[in-house]
This record gives structure tokens, C-alpha cells and sequence, in this order.
């Protein structure tokens, strides 16, 4: 289609120009004419020699000397009556001009296109005016140029603009070469319904591909952003060709995003999702941007942590179930030694222990979700040798917690909250955090203890736990809420996979729940964190 444009155009253009050359041509004949025509009417020899018996003898060498310098074809010199007295071919002397001379007559100089002896021509007649005789017309004179000069000058321009159309269609077939070329390259030897049928696919996919991803270019600016992607970060409107820091990301995230190297699988938070971000560059001789995926994690997150929890208890359970073992076989050996009132004392004894725990947590918190997370986690602190203790002035009942707060956010806040006070006051072996404190610096290591505490206050769900482990250093205080912070010595064959991320999934509940966060020293000396939750639905995001 481009060759055959670039012919038709070229091809119209030479017809243009073949006409305008005719024209021009003609036109130059016929000035060229006039002006030697009226030059010879206007001659003094010419006028003297109209009035002798014999013009030609004076005129034929004149005008033939004329026609050769003046570049025409004839220069004829005639009396009034159109008998030539001078010709180029001397036979046509004394014979009748074949052209028009009335208006010649009447004194008027005019241009005809007439064929003559030498063929058609353009040519000018003019009078010749005696001024002695009172401007008396004493001669005609017609000069002109045939039109095979014409042509022939004519063919002389075609040849070259024939050449010049040539080389436009030769410089337009080869650019239209290297073009179809470079595209074929561009687009993988695809045309044009093939690259329609694949844009069809592509957008197809993209709306249904529930997976977030989104590509930006060398200067880290939006090219493609599908529908997951705007979901699961929480933009709206027109974000494509805007630069990654304008959408307003956590600055963790957005520095992933617009991170140089690939990402795999790196856990990113929002305000409301867990996300897991991959990252690929594309490369193609330079940098041209990257393409990421983002996987929502929330869900997965919360159900690992609840797995983890219900593993702290199931392992709770199973030390519990040893404990219990020992104590049987203790009540039955002293049943044995017929130390029946010693068996029935001791076995009483670590009922009334157990049941006690039961009854606090059940008569202060009527909120069953929460009351059975506690128990839980006084069975986990049992076990890694801390107690978790519930603050006496801790009351909620049931009902009081509205729709609006999820039991599961509750969850995430409290039990991750627990989890790093109990490590903070009973920490691991291989955990790397400090050792318990010391009330006294020269006495014993007072005993781990993590102490809870939950009540409704001023029309909000105050929630606080408190430890009396090292506390958390100051310089670190702006720190602990950023997911990967974490005072524990990285696992070896896991150097801080999954570290980091319990408080600040903390912070992600409390702010999509419009509450607030704030971290203090307890009274024990360690860190105490208070959570207070609106009781009410709010659209407020909360603050830390």
C-alpha cells in the first residue's frame, strides 16, 4: 500500500509537472517571439528598406542573421498584402502568408498558434509603421518558433524529470523496505490481524487474571496496571504514566516496586493486605522497565499465624498431658502407699490451680475468642516457663465487641502482641534477646511475666500487654513496627525468614480498624503495648 501511495503520488506529480512545463515553455516562445518581433518593426533599416522596390535583397541576410542570433525558428518580413520578402526557406519568398494578419492591419501586435511552412508554431505578428508617412502600416513582420522546438526542449526537461521520479520511487520503495523491515522486527513478523487478535487476548487476560501485575518502564512511570493490581494496592483513576512514589504506597512497598534487581516472593504490607511481591527487569539491549506480580497473602497470613498458634497449643497440650501423666502416677503411688488423704489433698490442689486460671479469664472476658485465645496462650507461657496473668480490673462482656470488629482482627492483635511479650520475658535458646531482668541488679532473675489487659473504656477496646523482659532500646522504638524488625537472632537455614512481621501486622489491624497503637515502658520495666479500638464504626484510619 505504501509503494503503490508513493507511485500514485510521484506519478501525479510528474503529470503535473509535464503540464506545467508545456505551458511554460509555450509562454517563453511566445515572449521570446514578441520581444524580436516588435524589435524588428521598430527598426530604421526595416523601414527604409519597405520603401525600396527590392526589400529582400537588403532584409534576407538581415533577418537571417537575426533568426540565428535570436534563437528562433523564422523571421518573416512581408508587405501588407501578406507577400513574404524575407523566409528561412528562400522558394517560400514571394508566396502568401499562411497566417492571420488583419489585426496586424489595423496596428495591432498580437500572438497565434498557426501551422506555417515550417509546421505548426507559436509565433507574434507585428506592423511596421512608416513615421515619415504619418504611421502609415509600409510592412507586416512575423517571427516564431515551431512547436518540434518546443517539444524537443520539452523532451529535454521530461528526461529529467522522468530521472528524478525514478529516484523518488527508488528512495520511496527502499525506505518502505527498511520501514516494513524494522516493523516486521518490532512486532515479531506479526501483522496487522494478528497483533488485533493478541491485543484482543492480552486485555482479555489481564481483566481476568486475578493476580495483581503491573509493568513500569525505564524511568519507573506506570505503563500497564490491571484490575488485581489496582485492588490489591488501593488505587483509583487515571495512574498510568504517573512515577510509582506519586500513588502514595508505604515507602517499603513503593522501594520494592522501583527496586533495579528481580524480587522473589517478598512480603510487603499495605494498610490493609499482605502482599507478595515479584519483580522481573525486562532488558533488551538497554533497561525498559520491569514487570511485577502481587499476590494478595492476607488471608494466607492469617491462617499461618493461627496454625502457628495452634501449634504452640497443641504442644502445650502435650507437655500438659505429661505434666498431668506424672501427676496421676503420683496420686496413684501415694494411693498404693495408702497415703490416701496426701493423694486427695495433692490431686484437689491442682484443680482447684487449674480451674482457678479457667475462672478468671471466663469471668472477666465473656468474649469467647478472645477468652479462648488466652487460655491458649497461658498454656504456651506455662509451658516456655513465663506466666500470663490478667490484670484484675480486665472486664469484657459478651456482646459488647460490634460487627464491625472482626473476631480475626482481634486475634492478630492480641495474640501477636503476647507472642512477642513471651519472647521478650521467656526467651529461647537461640533466640539471641536478652536475658529476663533483674528487679534487684545483685538479686535472682525475677520470674518471666506477660500481663494482659482488656476492658472497655470511654467507648473504646482497650487492649494491653505488658512484659517485664529488657524493654525495647529507644533507638529502635521508631523501628519495631516496620515489617523485618526483629530483636531475635535469625534462625540458621532461615536467616530472618518470616522475622519482623507479627507487630507489624499488629499495626496494619489496628489502622484498618481506626484504633491506635502506642509503646511505653511498664511498670516491670519492660514494654508495654497499648491498643485502643473504637467501639463504633469509624472510616478514620487509626495512628501509631
Amino acid at each position: 500500500m505504501q509503494v503503490l501511495l508513493v507511485t500514485v503520488v510521484v506519478a501525479g506529480c510528474v503529470v503535473f509537472a509535464y503540464v506545467s512545463a508545456g505551458q511554460q515553455a509555450k509562454e517563453t516562445a511566445r515572449r521570446q517571439t514578441t520581444a524580436v518581433t516588435t524589435a524588428v518593426a521598430d527598426s530604421p533599416a526595416v523601414i527604409a528598406a519597405a520603401r525600396t522596390a527590392d526589400p529582400t535583397a537588403v532584409l534576407q541576410p538581415y533577418t537571417e542573421r537575426l533568426r540565428r542570433d535570436a534563437g528562433v525558428d523564422f523571421v518573416v518580413i512581408m508587405a501588407p498584402d501578406g507577400t513574404r520578402w524575407t523566409h528561412p526557406e528562400p522558394d517560400a519568398i514571394g508566396r502568401k502568408y499562411l497566417g492571420h494578419t488583419a489585426r496586424a492591419l489595423r496596428g495591432e501586435t498580437f500572438a497565434e498558434t498557426h501551422p506555417g511552412v515550417l509546421g505548426p508554431s507559436v509565433r507574434v505578428i507585428a506592423p511596421v509603421r512608416d513615421h515619415a508617412h504619418g504611421d502609415r502600416v509600409t510592412a507586416l513582420v512575423s517571427s516564431g518558433i515551431t512547436i518540434a522546438t518546443i517539444s524537443e526542449q520539452l523532451r529535454d526537461q521530461v528526461l529529467a524529470l522522468v530521472a528524478v521520479a525514478t529516484a523518488a520511487l527508488a528512495l520511496g520503495g527502499l525506505g518502505t523496505y527498511v520501514i516494513n523491515a524494522r516493523l516486521r522486527r518490532h512486532t515479531h513478523g506479526m501483522n496487522a490481524a494478528e497483533l488485533s487478535r493478541m491485543h484482543d487476548y492480552h486485555q482479555a487476560a489481564l481483566h481476568a487474571v486475578r493476580e495483581g501485575l503491573l509493568m513500569l518502564d525505564g524511568q519507573r512511570r506506570i505503563s500497564l496496571l490491571n484490575d488485581g493490581a489496582r485492588e490489591l494496592l488501593g488505587v483509583r483513576g487515571g495512574v498510568v504514566g504517573r512515577p510509582v512514589a506519586e500513588l502514595g504506597l508505604p515507602a517499603p512497598l513503593a522501594a520494592a516496586l522501583t527496586a533495579p534487581g528481580p524480587l522473589r516472593d517478598e512480603l510487603h504490607l499495605t494498610d490493609e493486605r499482605v502482599l507478595v511481591v515479584n519483580s522481573a527487569p525486562v532488558s533488551g539491549g538497554e533497561r525498559r522497565g520491569s514487570v511485577i506480580t502481587l499476590r494478595d497473602h492476607t488471608e494466607l497470613q492469617a491462617l499461618s499465624g493461627e496454625l502457628d498458634s495452634v501449634r504452640g497449643f497443641a504442644e502445650a497440650l502435650r507437655s500438659q498431658a505429661h505434666e498431668a501423666a506424672n501427676r496421676l502416677h503420683t496420686v496413684v503411688s501415694l494411693i498404693e502407699l495408702g497415703r490416701a488423704d496426701e493423694a486427695v489433698e495433692f490431686a484437689t490442689a491442682e484443680l482447684e490451680l487449674a480451674q482457678a486460671l479457667t475462672d478468671q479469664v471466663v469471668g472477666a472476658v465473656a468474649e469467647p475468642v478472645l477468652a479462648a485465645l488466652l487460655l491458649g496462650k497461658a498454656a504456651q507461657a506455662n509451658e516456655h516457663g513465663a506466666e500470663l496473668v490478667l490484670s484484675a480490673d480486665s472486664r469484657i462482656d459478651d456482646g459488647l465487641l460490634p460487627p464491625h470488629l472482626p473476631a480475626r482482627d482481634l486475634v492478630t492483635v492480641v495474640g501477636n502482641l503476647i507472642d512477642n511479650a513471651l519472647d521478650a520475658a521467656a526467651p529461647d535458646a537461640t533466640s539471641g534477646a536478652a536475658p529476663p531482668r533483674t528487679d534487684d541488679p545483685g538479686g535472682p532473675a525475677a520470674p518471666p511475666r506477660v500481663t494482659v489487659t482488656a476492658r472497655s473504656e470511654g467507648g473504646e477496646l482497650l487492649l494491653c500487654v505488658a512484659d517485664n523482659g529488657p524493654g525495647v532500646p529507644e533507638e529502635s522504638a521508631a523501628e519495631i513496627f516496620r515489617r523485618g524488625w526483629s530483636s531475635k537472632r535469625p534462625v540458621a537455614g532461615a536467616p530472618g525468614r518470616g522475622r519482623g512481621l507479627g507487630l507489624a501486622l499488629v499495626r496494619q489491624a489496628v489502622r484498618r480498624n481506626g484504633g491506635t497503637l502506642t509503646l511505653d515502658r511498664a511498670p516491670e520495666g519492660g514494654a508495654r503495648f497499648t491498643v485502643r479500638l473504637p467501639l463504633r464504626d469509624t472510616t478514620d484510619g487509626g495512628t501509631v
